[in-house]
């Protein structure tokens, strides 16, 4: 069987989105839209024309029916999303500065995920996958989840499936040290490492990153730094990106797009330096666009935007 699917796994939520920017109190109305990082992943991949399995376990409520016929219709593949009674769809609220930065609330008691078991795990699954993605989001929502990622993980390492993962540490759900503990559990599989500057330097404190890498032998350290640009070190090379200069509007899911981007130039032969440059692009894009995935580009719109495709308006 061929491998050629992309496959990870997460919660999806209904993300309410302020229609002015500033402190949520003052914020009267929202616009409804869908988020989850795994998903926002999902959907960047689909939209770059990469065939992608999304895993996750959806309520019955009206909010449920909205995620799947949305996530449906961005032609990802569906068959092991489920849908459970007596589990409301997770919600989140976001609150937007006028600089684009800001914070998101989370109501995820009694999230449909967390029905989610090992034994809805099985080998079988990973046949017809060419990598799995996973990040800290899904961790970190309820302590079973750990063992969730490893029995998939395990699965990956004995199929020779690369792995990517982004911790995209969320300390409104868990602490540092419970973050750090589940991590280290999970490097030991990672094959692309996927993180914020921020984010590694919490992690891995004052280690060096070239010993962390070596320690737990991960091919490829890629490190966002947003406005910043990027970095990869790679083969024992480091390897750096500038960033492209956009207004921004709203930073969330520029992450996740980098990552579907990343993934992208991986199984599409690019060298490391095209694939940071590449997955720049796509992050810079999201944040131009208010919205949790609105923002993530099809793959002409990145010719486009790289210069490489001229737009006809008219």
């Amino acid at each position: 069987m061929e491998r050629n699917y992309i496959f990870t796994l997460g919660d999806a939520l209904i993300t309410f989105n302020p229609v002015a920017t500033g402190p949520l109190r003052y914020v009267d109305s929202f616009e409804r839209k869908l988020g989850g990082a795994e998903l926002n992943f999902a959907i960047g991949c689909a939209r770059l024309g990469l065939p992608v399995k999304w895993m996750s376990r959806l309520g019955g409520d009206e909010f449920s029916k909205y995620i799947y016929n949305t996530v449906r219709g961005e032609g990802i593949n569906m068959e092991y999303v489920k849908h459970v009674s007596g589990y409301p769809t997770s919600l989140n609220f976001k609150e937007i500065l006028e600089n684009g930065s800001g914070k998101t609330f989370y109501y995820r008691y009694q999230s449909p995920i967390l029905t989610m078991t090992e034994e809805d795990i099985d080998e079988s699954m990973f046949d017809d996958i060419a990598y799995v993605h996973l990040t800290g989001v899904f961790l970190a929502i309820a302590p079973q989840n750990l063992q969730i990622g490893l029995s998939i993980l395990r699965i990956a390492k004995a199929k020779g499936i690369p792995v990517s993962f982004d911790p995209n540490i969320r300390l409104k759900l868990w602490t540092l040290e419970q973050a750090r503990a589940a991590y280290f559990e999970i490097f030991p599989y990672v094959d692309i490492l996927l993180t914020g500057l921020d984010e590694i330097e919490m992690i891995i404190d004052t280690m060096p990153f070239e010993q962390f890498v070596a320690q737990y032998n991960i091919s490829e350290l890629v490190i966002k730094d947003g406005a910043n640009g990027s970095k990869a070190y790679v083969d024992g090379h480091w390897h750096n990106a500038e960033p492209f200069l956009v207004k921004p509007v709203d930073t969330v899911g520029a992450g996740d797009g980098y990552d579907a981007a990343y993934i992208f130039g991986l199984m599409n032969g690019y060298d490391v330096a095209e694939r940071l440059r590449f997955a720049n692009a796509v992050g810079a894009m999201v944040t131009t666009v208010k919205g949790d995935n609105e923002g993530l580009p099809e793959y002409t719109d990145v010719e486009v935007f790289l210069g490489q495709k001229t737009l006809v308006e008219r």
